[in-house]
């Protein structure tokens, strides 16, 4: 199994790290199961957050017997340090622990410098041992960048998959420069990369600790045997990942859900990339009348231009959304949906 050496942290991870942000939607009971195997399979580090609802809470319930034997990384979206505060107490009682391994500021719009009061109080608490290591995560190259540049973070977790562009892949090469540690959330582009094994073989020639979302025990499966059995990064997997690349341009919403909320109430982490969930997966799911009534308050677009501004990879999302909109319409008549 491969291991991975995170930065300068000294944190060894073996093989892969487990997302848990789908685990929300699971019970308790459900969730417990899971986690429980993952761990039995050899995963050792788990990254959740204070915003993942009640993630942190099935962590600590599946793990409070072998906390000592995992990584947990976790974040806190808060704005104050008062904020931060009530977070981190929180996020121990739910771990039912009483340190956190790789605490993370969660996708802030700006990296806080050391004067500010949020990574003082994060310095305080590292040198209190509450805190082990200082993390950032962000789906902004060139705030990952200068997260690892400015020498205070330890730890960045950023989106990185097999058709990452050239411009996501020198956050890499920035933290290798200055000894930072790498997660690579979205290993999957947000679930319209259908082969794990691509985003494997492709990662595993960085020092990259890939986390894979996981809300049911097949998809577990999948990684273990990922795990097992290593892909490689052959001429033939190459031949793969371009035409993926060539099929999805740059342009692509990866559904990471900044550009929400929407006054018009528009899903649009999902609609704005519809025509590639219906094409990447089964489509019967998005052609329900809910989904047609989702899909029609795109009529009553504002404009405002909210969710353009909020979009960490500055795409034009209303237009976007119009482009899959007129598509899902003419998929709607061409198979005679109602």
């Amino acid at each position: 199994m491969q291991k991975i050496l995170l930065g300068n942290t000294g944190i060894q991870v073996e093989g892969t790290g487990f997302g848990a942000l789908p685990i929300q939607r699971r019970t308790l009971p459900e969730a417990v199961e899971i986690l429980q195997a993952a761990y039995a399979g050899g995963i050792r580090f788990y990254d959740t957050a204070r915003a993942y609802s009640d993630s942190e809470e099935k962590l600590g319930c599946a793990f409070r017997d072998v906390r000592k034997d995992i990584i947990i990384a976790t974040k806190t979206g808060a704005s104050t340090v008062e904020e931060m505060k009530r977070h981190l107490e929180e996020t121990l009682r739910c771990l039912q622990t009483d340190y956190v391994d790789i605490y993370q500021l969660h996708n802030p719009s700006q990296v806080p410098d050391a004067d500010s009061p949020l990574y003082r109080q994060l310095a305080a608490w590292k040198a209190q041992g509450v805190i082990r290591h200082i993390g950032l995560t962000n789906h902004s190259a060139d705030n990952a960048i200068a997260a690892a540049q400015s020498g205070l973070y330890e730890v960045i977790q950023f989106p990185l998959s097999c058709i990452s562009a050239p411009r996501d892949l020198e956050v890499i090469a920035a933290c290798q420069a200055h000894g930072v540690g790498i997660l690579a959330m979205k290993a999957l582009a947000g679930g319209l990369i259908t082969d794990a094994s691509l985003s494997y073989a492709f990662l595993s020639q960085y020092p990259v600790v890939p986390l894979w979302g996981v809300q049911y025990r097949h998809e577990l499966d999948n990684i273990l045997q990922l795990m097992a059995d290593p892909p490689r990064l052959t001429e033939a997997v190459w031949e793969k990942i371009n035409a993926l690349r060539q099929e999805l341009s740059e342009d692509f919403c990866r559904g990471c859900g900044y550009c929400l909320p929407c006054p018009a109430g528009i899903p649009i982490n999902n609609a704005a990339r519809m025509t590639l969930l219906m094409g990447r997966s089964p489509w019967q799911p998005y052609v329900t009348p809910q989904w047609q009534e989702q899909m029609a308050r795109i009529e009553n677009c504002q404009h405002c231009g909210a969710c353009a501004s909020r979009c960490p990879y500055h795409l034009d999302t209303p237009a976007l959304l119009q482009r899959n909109y007129a598509q899902y319409k003419q998929f709607l008549k061409e198979h005679h949906i109602v």
